[in-house]
């Protein structure tokens, strides 16, 4: 790890705590004004987000109606009953995105797919940065809110799905995430400046409890109107 990266992992509980769980349970509700454009308002609302923390797998409960649940593999969709028989399939989902523009309408699998590939990359920032075959690298520092937030700038390897290749993840004094930067390939480069705050610690891992996202322009400022996407956690436990 670089200075950075180690400075950032210490600061959000440190690795040998993350490595002591493999699992992890997260309440939470995702609005914005996506879900409109899209034409799936309310779809995220009230929701429990499994993941394992290790490798890329997340669970949304319930999805789509009250006894089913979405789960997430990188090259597999399923819509499964609550008792794990499953109902529904799409196999490489990120290819249904191909030829969508802005006002294309989504599918529920668009839904599962968009969302799962962000939040298991948020869930297990910067711990994630850590993991075989990611490159990171310390770029000039930012300034926002009246502070210095040093930045890290890292690619993803071929085996894990996200919304790009190259992200850049703000760090503040404290060592605590402040933004996270990136473009969403499946929505053709959409950019997406990720806001985290409202840190709470759950089983000594400090884990932001808010989540703005907004655009940003070519100056890397953020565009303040619309909100693109809110998330609000609830409780989150490590297993």
């Amino acid at each position: 790890m670089n200075d950075l990266l180690a400075f950032a992992v210490e600061a959000h509980g440190g690795l040998a705590r993350w490595d002591a769980f493999s699992r992890l349970r997260a309440e939470l509700s995702v609005g914005g004004a996506i879900w409109q454009i899209k034409q799936q308002p309310g779809l995220l609302t009230d929701k429990v987000f499994e993941i394992d923390t290790h490798a890329e797998r997340l669970s949304i409960t319930p999805f789509a109606t009250p006894k089913h649940r979405s789960v997430f593999v990188p090259d597999r969709l399923t819509l499964e009953s609550l008792d794990g028989t499953v109902c529904e399939m799409r196999n490489d989902p990120e290819t249904a995105f191909k030829g969508q523009v802005r006002e294309t309408p989504w599918d529920k699998f668009h839904v599962a797919y968009f969302v799962s590939e962000a939040l298991w990359t948020y869930l297990t920032s910067p711990f994630l940065y850590t993991y075989p075959g990611f490159v990171s690298e310390e770029i000039e520092p930012w300034q926002e809110n009246g502070e210095t937030w040093r930045r890290l700038q890292v690619t993803f390897p071929d085996y894990i799905r996200s919304h790009t290749r190259t992200q850049v993840t703000h760090f503040g004094p404290d060592g605590l995430m402040r933004r996270h930067d990136y473009t969403v390939d499946i929505l053709g480069g959409a950019t997406g400046a990720n806001y985290t705050t409202d840190y709470r610690t759950f089983q000594g891992i400090k884990m932001p409890t808010k989540r703005r996202i907004y655009a940003y322009d070519d100056a890397m400022q953020k565009v303040p109107d619309p909100l693109l996407v809110s998330l609000d956690f609830g409780k989150l436990s490590f297993s």
